[in-house]
């Protein structure tokens, strides 16, 4: 558990500037605000790039010999150096866009503490590598990963690279799987969090590796602290040789999940 006065270790770092993101999002929601083309239909927003100003300020104040790798503004500092923080300050940009506020901020140092805030719930899901929790009005509260909801996350965003072997969206028609679970699509990694406090049974992506994702990071980071079981689609480890993502709450719900991915 991290007490609020515990000072600036790394966890209360990464927890004091995903609240610093958060704010610039919350604040800035509802404007009109002009788009930033990304390419391949993915773009930028004035709130994307004001929080993630946000939060490099955080951890410049804190950790100035650190590298940071941001989704909007690249990397800066070393990129080799033995400390680099990842940070989105705004996953679910579109959903921000057209009015949606189901969206997070994301921040991670590789290999150790991360956090994800939800602007606009307040909750702060956090963990200093060894144990997970969510802060929500002052109070921090273990999380407890469930598969009680019988909920899974599917995320349908392209690119699709293990077409035609894996489509995504091909699970959702899966008869064991209508069976068992109900699908859910909010399309930003706060699907992830919500996975490690029992929110949702599972989230499943495809993709390449993404353990050093600034999109994923914070959102395995915190599922393994809570105990997740976190592999690739083939149910390998995430990494250079891995690709894309299943988390599942417990054993049983992966073990089901990769049965229906392989047939």
């Amino acid at each position: 558990m991290i007490n609020s006065d515990a000072g600036l270790d790394d966890a209360g770092v990464a927890m004091a500037a995903v609240r610093a993101g958060a704010s610039v999002v919350r604040g800035m929601y509802g404007q009109r605000l002009g788009r930033v083309d990304k390419g391949g239909g993915d773009f930028a927003t004035a709130a994307d790039v004001e929080a993630e100003e946000a939060i490099l300020g955080v951890i410049r104040a804190a950790r100035p010999d650190d590298g940071v790798l941001g989704e909007e503004g690249g990397q800066q500092g070393a990129a080799e150096g033995a400390r680099q923080w990842l940070v989105d300050p705004l996953c679910g940009t579109l959903n921000y866009a057209v009015g949606n506020m189901v969206v997070a901020v994301n921040v991670a140092l590789r290999g150790g503490a991360a956090a994800v805030a939800d602007p606009f719930s307040g909750e702060v899901f956090f963990t200093d590598g060894e144990s997970a929790w969510v802060r929500h009005g002052g109070v921090d509260v273990p999380v407890a990963p469930s598969s009680g909801t019988r909920l899974v996350d599917v995320n349908l965003d392209p690119p699709f690279p293990s077409a035609p072997g894996f489509r995504a969206v091909e699970l959702l028609a899966h008869p064991g799987f209508v069976e068992r679970f109900r699908p859910r699509v909010v399309s930003t990694t706060l699907a992830l969090a919500w996975v490690a406090a029992g929110k949702r049974a599972a989230y499943v992506t495809d993709g390449g590796d993404l353990s050093g994702s600034v999109h994923f990071a914070a959102g395995i980071a915190l599922c393994r602290a809570a105990g997740c079981v976190v592999t690739g689609i083939d149910g390998g480890p995430i990494g250079e040789a891995g690709r894309g993502l299943v988390v599942a709450a417990d054993g049983e719900t992966h073990q089901l999940l990769m049965s229906m991915i392989r047939g």
